[in-house]
């Protein structure tokens, strides 16, 4: 492969050289979840355990509530990782003197491009249908809220004054949701029809609101926080610490805020339907923990290889997200495989899992090979 040659995207080329591996590998590791791989793991688990432990099997699921599990950490490490991405992108416009129109100009036309996709992908725009139109409820509109609000901070901000701002997102969503009273609950009431965020959800969007205990507008705030957190892990990256000072860092940070969202959560629980302040600590701890692990091993040691798999997803995480929505890539896996899936047991349940997670990434090796990404 010519590592030499220009990628292709709808925006302009990025020269491979200038991109941190470790980044694209997390992206893929982190869209690889919901691309088909939790079906697969837990048939691998099965083979040796059948059922599956209950703390295990817990894991592929949300929390009804209050709690956090592995699978809750897949949207809180998509707004994590695009926010370590800024810094090479907007930060590097900021610092070699782009004016603040053509930055803003790119930024509102990321937000507006995230907000229709998300609303195609779970909104039901391409329905056509009014009354099922739901115009905030999808973790693509998340990013955008959170790409706009770090997209500021980091034209307008010092370094300094963007860690300020990240904390006082997290401690004035903490108090609009512990001191504002809500019509006939009352304040400080974190209940799945009590909150605040849900009562500002259901004002403001009606009945384009998406029924569901998630809440989107208020929580902006929260998403904002997610995001600059992985702004502010992209600054240190670019830094000229050395590299396994920079790791060492990234980890104790993230162990630092698992402790602090703990701590927090006795006061402010930890819910992701909420994106509560305590849950973007205690997430973020666990995203820079991953970070600090794939950028150490793969960018400070140079062990490559293992994370191609990753890196390919990577690579194209906006198609490995929106893929699914259009293609059932498990039910097209049943219909090559069940014949032979049906000669071996509970290895034959691997197979199918497998092959819908191979076919998607047998594509996007294909865009991989053809240096053809899709960026927003």
């Amino acid at each position: 492969m010519d590592q030499n040659k220009p990628e292709k995207t709808g925006l302009h080329a990025v020269p491979p050289a200038q991109r941190l591996v470790s980044v694209d590998a997390l992206r893929g590791f982190d869209m690889f979840w919901i691309a088909g791989g939790g079906p697969f793991v837990m048939a691998i688990c099965r083979l040796f355990s059948n059922p599956l432990p209950p703390w295990l099997e817990r894991q592929f699921d949300h929390v009804e509530w209050v709690g956090f599990v592995g699978w809750d950490l897949i949207m809180p490490l998509f707004l994590f990782i695009v926010g370590v991405a800024m810094p090479f992108s907007i930060g590097k416009r900021v610092e070699r003197g782009d004016s603040r129109g053509s930055i803003y100009g790119k930024v509102i036309y990321r937000v507006a491009l995230l907000w229709v996709l998300g609303t195609i992908a779970q909104g039901h725009l391409l329905a056509f249908d009014l009354h099922n139109l739901q115009l905030y409820s999808n973790t693509l509109q998340s990013i955008a809220a959170g790409y706009l609000i770090s997209s500021i901070a980091l034209v307008e901000l010092p370094v300094r004054w963007q860690g300020v701002l990240w904390g006082a997102l997290l401690v004035a969503y903490w108090a609009l949701m512990r001191f504002v009273p809500v019509p006939g609950y009352g304040a400080g009431v974190f209940t799945p029809e009590g909150n605040l965020a849900m009562y500002i959800d259901k004002a403001l969007l009606g009945h384009f609101q998406d029924g569901t205990p998630y809440t989107w507008i208020l929580s902006s705030l929260a998403f904002g926080a997610q995001v600059l957190m992985g702004v502010l892990a992209g600054h240190l990256l670019r830094s000229k610490l050395a590299g396994t000072r920079k790791a060492l860092l990234l980890a104790g940070a993230g162990v630092g805020c698992l402790l602090a969202g703990w701590l927090w959560g006795f006061i402010f629980p930890i819910i992701k339907h909420l994106f509560t302040s305590s849950m973007v600590l205690w997430a973020g701890g666990w995203c820079l923990l991953l970070l600090a692990l794939f950028f150490y091993v793969i960018d400070v040691l140079g062990y490559r290889r293992w994370a191609f798999f990753f890196t390919v997803i990577g690579m194209n995480a906006i198609v490995a997200y929106l893929a699914p929505d259009f293609f059932n890539f498990h039910e097209i896996s049943t219909r090559v495989f069940s014949g032979l899936a049906g000669h071996l047991g509970m290895f034959g349940d691997c197979l199918v899992a497998g092959g819908a997670v191979g076919i998607l990434w047998g594509a996007l090796y294909y865009m991989y090979r053809q240096r053809t990404f899709v960026r927003i």
